[in-house]
């Protein structure tokens, strides 16, 4: 650490003891700069007058003269110059650690399931850094909820249990398949089913039983198999073209380049949603960006 840095602190902690503002303090060094009570006012936004009451209250706080006045200029004396110096390098490490914090604010950290990080929001990526090409997206998948304020877990819930200001999905679920096993979906009397079963366990089952009766088929021959992420059981049936229920929330790009199929069946709610934890918390100006960017992301899916 510097000589002039240590001054400084020595000078903002003395000042800080003996009640000296911070606005007189930067209408000081904005003079000692420019070498001007009137360039000091226009650079700060004040009347001379104002720069001027600032400088004779720090002088006679400090009980020193930090300026020769003349008709025509103002001069430091030794003193200010000294101020002037640990001043100047204050309110430039000040600034500095202000543009430092602004552009981590433009990195926005999201915690969430490894198959909404994988199906829903790396695909969507691009698309949101043309909207907002100075923003950088951090995206952690984990099961574990974050406790700052800073980062966004998006999480899978019971919808019951989440604040409505939290929520942004509820999931709806259905079938889906290659276009050809759509074919035979009917035509087919056995047929095998990949779902999930939550690693969570207080997580409710997915509706299966309840889409099957919806639909009429509980009398068909189904063969249920279980993964602990949906993508898992995406990837599975597309391997064995066989079928996958799932949610409709993390399809949609597999639809949109025509990989998969959804049936034409009856889609079935579930007492699952996506969600935010304490949403209103976390809402620094790029969180909010983002948060409303994914919100209309997913009505898309409705």
């Amino acid at each position: 650490m510097s000589k002039n840095h240590l001054n400084f602190i020595f000078i903002f902690s003395r000042v800080t003891i003996m009640q000296v503002s911070l606005p007189a303090l930067k209408a000081f060094e904005s003079a000692a700069r420019l070498g001007s009570f009137k360039a000091a006012a226009a650079e700060l936004s004040i009347s001379p007058t104002a720069v001027s009451h600032h400088i004779n209250k720090l002088e006679q706080r400090l009980n020193v003269t930090l300026f020769v006045r003349s008709a025509r200029k103002v001069t430091l004396t030794e003193l200010g110059k000294e101020l002037a110096v640990a001043t100047n390098q204050g309110f430039q490490s000040i600034e500095t650690a202000i543009e430092k914090i602004t552009a981590k604010d433009k990195q926005i950290n999201v915690t969430t399931t490894s198959s909404f990080a994988a199906l829903v929001l790396i695909p969507a990526l691009q698309e949101y850094y043309m909207l907002y090409p100075d923003s950088k997206v951090n995206i952690t998948s984990g099961e574990s909820i974050d406790t700052d304020n800073f980062t966004l877990p998006i999480r899978l819930g019971v919808t019951d249990k989440q604040s409505s200001m939290d929520i942004i999905k509820v999931e709806q679920f259905n079938l889906f398949c290659t276009a050809h096993a759509a074919t035979q979906f009917r035509q087919t009397d056995q047929i095998t089913i990949y779902t999930t079963d939550w690693k969570n366990s207080s997580l409710p089952t997915v509706p299966l039983q309840a889409w099957l009766e919806l639909n009429s088929l509980q009398n068909k021959q189904v063969q249920v198999r279980h993964f602990d992420q949906e993508l898992f059981g995406i990837q599975q049936a597309l391997l064995e073209n066989a079928y996958v229920f799932c949610s409709r929330t993390l399809t949609q790009g597999y639809l949109k380049a025509g990989v998969l199929t959804e049936l034409n069946t009856h889609v079935i709610s579930s007492q699952l949603c996506y969600y935010i934890p304490n949403k209103e918390m976390r809402l620094s100006r790029h969180n909010f960006m983002f948060i409303e960017w994914l919100e209309k992301l997913l009505q898309k899916t409705n």
